[in-house]
């Protein structure tokens, strides 16, 4: 399905739906009237797959006990394997209600409070989150950026671990937000250094399905015939990839049986929750009839991206990163507006709704991240606003 059929056929008005990227716009940027261009879901209507399965078990009218059906574990597995090549086993798969969810768990499971745990940054701030709020030490490693392209150093990560006596490592692949996907080499000195050194490392591989102009997505157990898997946990979900953010299911691969059994006893113990089933059957729905819908979406992404970079190629110092996986744009502003002013040049000149640079990592400020996962004509205007705000200050 092209873009023009994909949003005509599903793009859908989300104010006054209790959203959060429309709705909490005043409580989060202390005004409403901004393009909400920031966190990460779309305004789009789930496939009809989605609706019609959601509809069938709501129209049975009991909602009732559930338990996790033989037919979701395969559709996950025949997703992962079609998809990205990876040959899941059943008893290997968890279900939690989101990554973010089973980030703070394998944070708790496997770490001891005051352990250092690494995050290369910019990166999804939740990541830090989880290492902070579990009353652990954060060791942000920067990547190695230059005009708009970031990159693994892979001297400055040995090094962090070493000095900091790293205990864990929280990758995300596809790297959110510099849309960078991770190739076999830099996956393979990544898990390498963490073997020698006995860190445990935790994949979020939640955009896993979001990859463009012949970027592919490698899932980080797979890398030297899964030699590494023993000491990882992967997460990933339908929630990116058909926006059902919402439905609070996703899905934890854990090879190791040793492993296994230490993640069980702590759920048992702490998260003793079973899966909801509304969201066991949108995600089952998705992942087995929602092939039209999936390239459609990323037709819209890849478009609405090309827009971006066409409307601002004026400004040769705005640094845009490369958009290999993800919808989600990194944006260098700093040649341009001073760091204390980005937050008043975004949202008073600009009426921008944004996530901040800053958010991602204390080397970040003067960054912002754009959304690209919507409808052509709100990235047009949030780029309009952008580049007549750039250019009033080159004029200057």
């Amino acid at each position: 399905m092209k873009a023009k059929e994909f949003i005509e056929r599903y793009y859908t008005e989300r104010k006054g739906t209790s959203s959060l990227k429309w709705d909490a716009l005043k409580e989060t940027f202390g005004a409403d009237d901004l393009i909400p261009m920031w966190i990460a879901d779309t305004e789009f209507k789930a496939p009809e797959c989605v609706i019609e399965s959601l509809t069938e078990r709501i129209q049975h009218g009991v909602y009732g006990y559930s338990y996790v059906p033989e037919s979701f574990y395969e559709a996950v597995m025949d997703w992962e394997y079609t998809h990205h090549g990876y040959k899941l086993q059943k008893e290997w798969i968890r279900i939690t209600p989101g990554v973010v969810a089973a980030l703070y768990w394998s944070v708790n499971l496997l770490t001891q409070p005051g352990d250092a745990i690494l995050a290369l940054t910019p990166v999804y701030y939740p990541f830090l989150d989880s290492i902070k709020d579990s009353g652990r030490r954060l060791v942000a490693c920067d990547m190695a950026y230059e005009k708009g392209v970031f990159s693994f150093d892979a001297a400055a990560f040995e090094k962090a671990i070493v000095d900091n006596d790293v205990k864990m490592y929280i990758l995300c692949s596809p790297h959110n937000p510099v849309g960078h996907v991770w190739n076999y080499e830099e996956l393979q000195t990544m898990l390498k250094i963490c073997k020698k050194h006995n860190v445990f490392v935790v994949s979020d591989e939640i955009h896993q399905d979001l990859t463009f102009d012949n970027h592919k997505h490698i899932p980080t157990a797979t890398i030297d015939n899964s030699a590494y898997a023993d000491n990882l946990i992967t997460c990933f979900a339908a929630s990116k990839t058909f926006n059902l953010a919402s439905c609070f299911v996703s899905t934890i691969i854990i090879e190791n049986e040793e492993l296994r059994k230490k993640w069980d006893a702590f759920v048992k113990v702490f998260h003793n929750v079973d899966a909801n089933i509304f969201g066991l059957t949108a995600v089952e729905a998705a992942l087995c009839g929602g092939m039209d819908w999936y390239e459609g979406i990323k037709d819209v992404i890849h478009e609405n991206y090309l827009a971006v970079r066409e409307g601002l190629k004026d400004f040769d110092k705005v640094y845009l990163t490369s958009l290999e996986g993800t919808y989600l744009l990194f944006i260098d502003l700093r040649e341009y507006v001073a760091l204390e002013d980005i937050h008043s040049f975004v949202q008073d000149k600009c009426k921008l709704a944004v996530d901040y640079g800053e958010w991602f990592g204390d080397s970040w400020q003067g960054f912002i991240r754009l959304n690209l996962a919507t409808h052509p004509d709100i990235v047009n205007q949030a780029v309009s606003n952008l580049a007549r705000e750039l250019k009033a200050i080159s004029a200057k």
